[in-house]
């Protein structure tokens, strides 16, 4: 594929103590049939369905290829709503990474509570499991409860057993992780999504948590896409509708309650790629359903991958400070990826944002900022770029020298923000 950058321009940057986000280059990005392209970064929100957008009716969704991160379609992504049961999610993670760092076993069986059982068993008349009063269970099988049969008495097992009470593990499980892992938005008040005005979550950050799984836990993403789950000699099925309905389809959570209406996270895999879809607040689940599965099959139909840097190509240039060179080259050891429309449609910018000038000495491989690639208004890619050379310290003279620029151009931008 041949590629192509417009010429990029600097853009200022602000001095003084604190971290400063520079955007180093913008390159215009245009994606055709001759396979240019000009760079790239996520979202289609309002585009116009004539004009290849998708036409849907929930009132928040967002479609993101798994690999790359790219964002095909987004809609008041970052609104936070009642999640339901898609919290079931975070509190999956939590057990996943839990049982990863060997804190705890698979095999490890916890005692089902009477709290657990009467908020969360038969006697709630919710989604349950069905596990017995007293009874212990092992971590595998309450992760199938909850994951398969969405068992909000599995949920509270495991928090209890983990934490020794709900309340501690939404505080210090899920919220500590969540932050972990860039879930800025999301707040959590139990571990299963019943209704509690603290459980808050946006349709951008499930996508981001059910990529998150999909892609380090492939072991336990597995049992997203089982269909149904036996205990207590009570067969439920699965009750993820796309897994019946969908080509590759096999995961990953429904929800519902009346504060948060009908959601969906849901994924399918086609020809090699993988679409995430998030839902949130319909009225009705069929569809719930239907518009998932329509949003997936447009993603399917009108996108393809394309690579924008292959790895270890130059990616851009950030300002070094005191250094033997006055900038540092910077790649991605892995190649960087968007999906674009098939059609072409698209109008794509690059940035390298990143905090700076970078200070010398400069190791390859040293982590320097992120490329974003936006889609109109919307980031459709982001991925981290590293240092692709050393950059020694300069001599005395030349950290002087940056040093006095830095501080006028801090004295410029001060005065600047009191106009």
């Amino acid at each position: 594929m041949d590629f192509m950058t417009l010429p990029f321009r600097r853009a200022g940057f602000t001095s003084g103590r604190t971290t400063r986000a520079l955007i180093a280059l913008a390159a215009v990005v245009a994606v055709g049939w001759s396979g240019m392209l000009y760079a790239a970064n996520q979202s289609v929100q309002g585009a116009r369905k004539e004009d290849g957008g998708f036409d849907g009716d929930a009132p928040t969704a967002i479609l993101v290829e798994a690999n790359s991160g790219s964002v095909l379609f987004e809609k008041n992504a970052d609104e936070l709503r009642a999640p339901s049961s898609m919290m079931k999610l975070m509190t999956a993670e939590v057990v996943f990474n839990a049982v990863k760092q060997g804190t705890i076993k698979l095999n490890d069986e916890y005692r089902i509570s009477e709290n657990a059982w009467r908020r969360g068993g038969a006697p709630a008349g919710g989604s349950t499991m069905f596990a017995a009063l007293n009874s212990k269970v092992s971590v595998s099988d309450l992760l199938s409860g909850a994951i398969i049969q969405s068992g909000n008495d599995a949920c509270i097992a495991l928090a209890e057993g983990m934490a020794g009470n709900e309340k501690i593990f939404a505080a210090d499980y899920m919220t500590k992780r969540a932050r972990e892992l860039g879930l800025t938005k999301s707040t959590f008040a139990n571990s299963n999504g019943l209704p509690d005005p603290g459980n808050k979550m946006t349709v951008r950050e499930l996508s981001m948590l059910a990529r998150h799984i999909i892609l380090d836990f492939p072991e336990f993403y597995k049992i997203f896409g089982e269909k149904e789950f036996t205990w207590n000699k009570i067969r439920q099925q699965n009750r993820n509708p796309l897994l019946n309905a969908m080509e590759g389809a096999d995961g990953l959570k429904t929800g519902f309650t009346k504060e948060g209406g009908y959601g969906m996270v849901g994924s399918a895999v086609q020809n090699g790629t993988r679409l995430i879809v998030v839902v949130n607040g319909l009225e009705d689940p069929e569809d719930r359903a239907t518009e998932a599965k329509k949003m997936l099959e447009w993603g399917f139909r009108n996108f393809e991958t394309r690579t924008l840097f292959a790895a270890d190509q130059p990616v851009g240039y950030a300002k070094v400070f005191g250094g033997e060179s006055r900038s540092v080259k910077l790649s991605s050891p892995v190649p960087l990826k968007v999906m674009v429309q098939k059609n072409g449609g698209d109008k794509l910018i690059a940035r390298i944002v990143y905090s700076g000038p970078v200070k010398a000495p400069v190791e390859p491989g040293q982590k320097v900022g992120v490329v974003r690639v936006w889609r109109g208004p919307n980031i459709a890619m982001e991925a981290p770029v590293y240092a692709a050379e050393a950059v020694g310290r300069g001599s005395t003279m030349r950290r002087a020298i940056d040093g006095a620029s830095e501080l006028v151009i801090g004295m410029f931008r001060a005065g600047a923000e009191k106009l």
